[in-house]
């Protein structure tokens, strides 16, 4: 992401690149500022977000597709319109079930996305 992304008021999607992340699985940065960063990922069928866990707090929102998230120890499917929450340092991963984008969201904004 470049300087002039950084706290945009409005973002042209189709102007931003995607970035591979995993098989299966690409993002794009959507704007942030210190303090907050909205991310969209989109999933091929059968892609996998590892499990992982981070420091910082995470909504999503699954604007298309099915999606296995699994949170701490419990794993629900969600769909268009759910959103599930993520809070610090616990551990979480998704598996794709039908293709489909969620809209990430995080505070405060992932430096480890902008610094690679």
């Amino acid at each position: 992401m470049t300087t002039s992304q950084l706290a945009t008021l409005f973002v042209d999607d189709q102007t931003l690149p995607w970035e591979s992340v995993a098989e299966g699985v690409k993002r794009k940065i959507m704007t942030y500022d210190a303090n907050l960063m909205m991310v969209k990922v989109a999933f091929e069928t059968g892609g996998v977000g590892a499990p992982h866990s981070h420091m910082h707090t995470q909504m999503s929102y699954v604007a298309s597709g099915v999606f296995s998230i699994t949170i701490a120890d419990e794993t629900r499917i969600i769909q268009q319109g759910d959103v599930f929450y993520v809070p610090s340092n616990v551990w979480h991963g998704a598996v794709c079930e039908e293709a489909g984008v969620l809209v990430d969201v995080f505070t405060p904004m992932r430096e480890d996305f902008v610094n690679q």
